[in-house]
């Protein structure tokens, strides 16, 4: 059985569910583990009683460690804080032979296994973030994404990952600082630093708005394949990280931040479905009694003066750093960076 874990408040529920239907959809021996960070998630994960599902509420995770910690983190940084320790949790209280963290906001469109065949006996997966040069902040923000990440419940297995807990528990920050940055910089030496840890190879894991740029996409009879557009090698898209993905008050959604560069095909392909599911889920949720809005929206969507102000801000910063050239043609191409759209556009 393929053991998952993950962690979402209310204002990702139809995230996270979306996650859940596509790990139902693409393999039959699974289960996933919620740490659900407020009370109406966890509620409506309860009353969903599904056997591959179990709900875990924010009283019965935390403990004091992490309580003592929890009043001087921002939310997002609190959730970073928390992803070793809800690895470790699983395993422990779950008894499991291996557990694996993944985002709420990605989904699955092939089976996972073939990402784990990879591992040749090995005990900790990890994925690197495979920036497109253009974006590439690795020396700040990691070499690897705190977006799939496997555990075995063995010596070297369990001695990264309370190594890595109690890192986050003594600092883990949304800015720079002595080398460290959030949950994902500490990453940066694992393979030097501990044994038995495996960098997953499959390019069609771990697909993201930071590097699709690299690929050409095509949906082949339901199924999606990315090329590497240098390598000409093509392989099934594994899972998607929609990273950045955000629903505002005013009937809009924004598939990723303006500064990624995303092609009509990555849109059509991935993005619109998945805009498409979410909005499906959220119906389901609000029928159901549920009082909140499912999506997070919580302010109405920027004007194009502010998208196109962002935009240039963040093209400034990356020229300087000496990361992306100011003359490239396609740095002028707004369409290819404007990525906000009238829900009724997406539903048809």
């Amino acid at each position: 059985m393929l053991n998952f874990c993950t962690l979402f408040d209310s204002n990702y529920l139809s995230r996270g569910l979306a996650l859940f239907e596509s790990l139902k959809k693409t393999t039959t021996d699974f289960h996933l583990y919620v740490v659900a960070f407020d009370e109406e998630c966890y509620d409506y994960l309860r009353k969903l009683n599904t056997k591959e599902l179990t709900p875990v509420s924010l009283a019965d995770f935390e403990d004091e460690k992490l309580k003592n910690v929890k009043p001087g983190r921002t939310t997002a940084e609190y959730c970073w804080t928390c992803t070793p320790s809800i690895i470790l949790y699983c395993i422990q209280n779950f008894q499991l032979p291996s557990c694996t963290y993944v985002d709420a906001d990605m989904i699955f469109y092939e089976n996972p296994q073939i990402l784990f065949d990879e591992l040749n006996g090995k005990s900790i997966l990890i994925s690197e973030h495979r920036y497109t040069r253009d974006y590439d902040v690795s020396a700040t923000h990691g070499i690897y994404c705190v977006q799939f990440m496997y555990f075995k419940n063995d010596q070297a297995g369990l001695h990264a990952l309370t190594w890595w807990r109690d890192r986050c528990i003594e600092w883990c920050y949304a800015y720079l600082e002595d080398g460290k940055f959030g949950d994902q910089k500490y990453l940066d030496d694992w393979q030097e630093r501990f044994p038995g840890v495996h960098v997953m190879q499959n390019q069609g894991g771990g697909l993201a708005p930071w590097n699709a740029q690299q690929y050409f996409i095509d949906d082949e009879n339901g199924r999606i394949f990315l090329t590497n557009k240098q390598q000409g090698t093509r392989s099934p898209l594994i899972f998607y990280h929609f990273h950045g993905l955000k629903f505002y008050t005013d009937e809009k959604v924004a598939c990723c931040d303006s500064l990624y560069e995303l092609d009509k095909d990555v849109k059509s392909i991935i993005y619109f479905p998945y805009i498409r599911l979410l909005l499906n889920l959220g119906d389901q949720i609000v029928h159901s009694g549920f009082k909140l809005n499912p999506q997070g929206a919580r302010q109405p969507s920027p004007g194009a003066g502010k998208i196109l102000f962002e935009y240039i801000k963040n093209v400034i910063f990356l020229t300087f750093k000496g990361r992306m050239p100011l003359f490239k043609k396609r740095l002028f191409m707004i369409r290819l960076h404007n990525h906000i759209y009238k829900l009724s556009s997406i539903k048809l």
